[in-house]
């Protein structure tokens, strides 16, 4: 179909994972096994940011290489990580990014209380 210039589909730019505001929230990923819930601090550079983990420790994790295109992180982000088997307590993977809706169901249903009610001295 034909559209004039400067009247395209407003949803062209948007990403197939990407919701908008409003949406409902259907399925959210929740942690399994070892995965634990986190909130990116800052971006370290090279792929790595400093997360502070619903455990109470700060790892640098690292987006994995089959991910590293797929999935963009920016600090106050809610984050899914793995730490590693071996050195798990410095350091981890980050396996998947929450979107606000997600995430402000996750706060809703209290998974994120462990994150928010650490306190820095």
């Amino acid at each position: 179909m034909f559209r004039p210039r400067g009247q395209q589909n407003r949803n062209q730019h948007r990403r197939p994972g990407q919701q908008q505001e409003g949406e409902q929230v259907f399925r959210v990923r929740m942690p399994r096994g070892k995965e634990i819930l986190g909130i990116v601090e800052t971006r370290l550079g090279f792929g790595k940011s400093r997360v502070k983990c619903s455990d109470g420790k700060t790892r640098i994790c690292r987006v994995p290489g089959a991910l590293r295109r797929a999935l963009w992180v920016r600090p106050d982000n809610i984050v899914l990580v793995e730490p590693w088997e071996y050195g798990g307590d410095e350091k981890g993977d980050i396996l998947y990014k929450y979107t606000d809706n997600q995430a402000n169901w996750l706060k809703e249903r209290g998974h994120l209380k462990a994150l928010f009610e650490q306190k820095e001295f």
